[in-house]
């Protein structure tokens, strides 16, 4: 299906772009978030009318995100779980407990900007990636220990390596 895009969408294509994507993708994903349009005479006419507008709402989206990263800049969080002498954590941490500490912090981010590879079932100091933009990600540093002592001693051992 061919979609004209209403935003910039990572690994697609910039906003305005006439992208061809899969139908399920389209109907599932694109259309509903309304992060597009399908691609027709009528529709391409309303993103013209529209364009000056949609751009204004990326550029300030775009500012507040760049605002956010530079507060999260050099940012880390500690999140005491209870583990095994073998270091496994009982459970694993998610994006939603990452998400949880840094909306404590006073910082407001939602979960589907952060960024994990696998969960977190282990102690020891993780780097995770936040999307807080299309064009803008900040990596920040949480750190999973049994203690607040034991946290000190992974951060020091971790800037040390």
């Amino acid at each position: 299906m061919e979609v004209i895009l209403l935003e910039h969408v990572e690994k697609l294509g910039k906003m305005g772009d006439k992208v061809n994507v899969k139908n399920g993708y389209a109907r599932n994903y694109l259309l509903p978030q309304k992060k597009a349009l399908r691609a027709t005479e009528a529709n391409l006419a309303v993103y013209e009318q529209r364009k000056a507008e949609l751009e204004a709402r990326n550029q300030a989206l775009f500012d507040e995100a760049t605002k956010l990263a530079k507060a999260l800049n050099g940012y880390s969080t500690v999140l005491i779980r209870q583990a095994a002498e073998t270091g496994q954590l009982y459970g694993s941490v998610t994006i939603r407990d990452i998400a949880a500490a840094i909306v404590a912090a006073g910082h407001s981010i939602e979960r589907r900007q952060i960024f994990l590879e696998k969960a977190i079932k282990d102690l020891g100091v993780y780097k995770v990636r936040l999307n807080l933009h299309p064009s803008v990600s900040q990596t920040i540093l949480v750190n999973v220990a049994r203690s607040d002592d034991e946290a000190k001693k992974q951060a020091k051992a971790f800037e040390n390596a």
